[in-house]
């Protein structure tokens, strides 16, 4: 082979490889830029944190996201310090603006109450709280039973009556409070987010009745008819009790007659009077 020919194909080799080698450089550096530039750090939590926590600087950390960030994702930690968590937050997630209260707003149950409602604390057992199932953002239904005052008919005995429908729960747990004999004992408190008027009458169901709460589906909104049941209607047969009320209260009792056949010479006749039992 011509010495000449060879020369050319082994300078043409080297000149290809460098070029290759420039090239694959260049697409890197491009790529590299490009995810770089899709990536952005966004603040997020260092640990789990529990609702209506207050966020100090130990609290936050950044991570990377890539692709275009969620609504209100947080950028800077100075966003966050300071500032009430509304719901609970994990290791490692986005802080986004919803979940946090509004700056000045402080921290606790309070930053969770909507404009226009109330927090009512309902003192509950671990029964009457559907043992333990009831945690925050859960939808209730609160039930009071006990003796009405003035009961027309006392042999209904006890009633319950479905006092509210849908309520969410704000927090549930446990606070320590002394019994009659002053000894301190673990309390279950569940708080509702109800309407003032509301409140007004879980506060006095919760200290003249027994409440209880009955967990509902979040998504069912319907409100149920539901009447009012005693303890008369759960052991009759059909509508037993309604019978003697009306037999009691509404219409009169039959009178019971003696018929006296009245003879006078050649006539006959009937005389009827009342029994004596009736006229008691």
């Amino acid at each position: 082979m011509n010495r000449r020919l060879l020369t050319v194909l082994l300078f043409a080799l080297v000149v290809a490889g460098v070029a290759s080698l420039l090239v694959y450089r260049t697409l890197g550096q491009k790529v590299a830029a490009n995810h770089a530039s899709q990536t952005v750090r966004v603040v997020a939590a260092s640990a789990d944190i529990k609702l209506g926590s207050i966020l100090t600087a130990s609290n936050l950390t950044t991570v990377e996201i890539a692709g275009s960030l969620p609504k209100g994702t947080l950028l800077k930690p100075e966003d966050a310090i300071g500032r009430g968590v509304m719901s609970d937050l994990y290791q490692g997630e986005p802080i986004l603006e919803s979940r946090l209260a509004p700056k000045g707003s402080g921290g606790g149950l309070a930053a969770n109450i909507k404009q226009g409602m109330r927090a009512c604390a309902v003192k509950v057992d671990e029964v009457v709280g559907v043992a333990g199932f009831v945690t925050p953002g859960m939808r209730v239904d609160v039930l009071a039973s006990g003796d009405p005052p003035g009961n027309p008919d006392p042999r209904e005995g006890t009633k319950v009556k479905t006092l509210l429908q849908n309520i969410e729960v704000l927090s549930a747990g446990t606070d320590i409070q002394k019994d009659a004999e002053g000894k301190p004992q673990q309390v279950h408190v569940v708080n509702l987010l109800v309407t003032p008027d509301e409140a007004e009458l879980l506060s006095l169901a919760s200290t003249h009745a027994q409440i209880q709460l009955v967990l509902r589906n979040p998504l069912d909104t319907k409100m149920a008819q539901v009447k009012t049941t005693g303890m008369g209607n759960i052991f009759s047969d059909g509508d037993a009790v309604a019978a003697v009320k009306v037999h009691s209260h509404g219409a009169p009792r039959p009178v019971r007659t003696v018929a006296v056949e009245v003879i006078n010479g050649s006539k006959r006749s009937e005389a009827k009077f009342a029994a004596p039992e009736a006229k008691e």
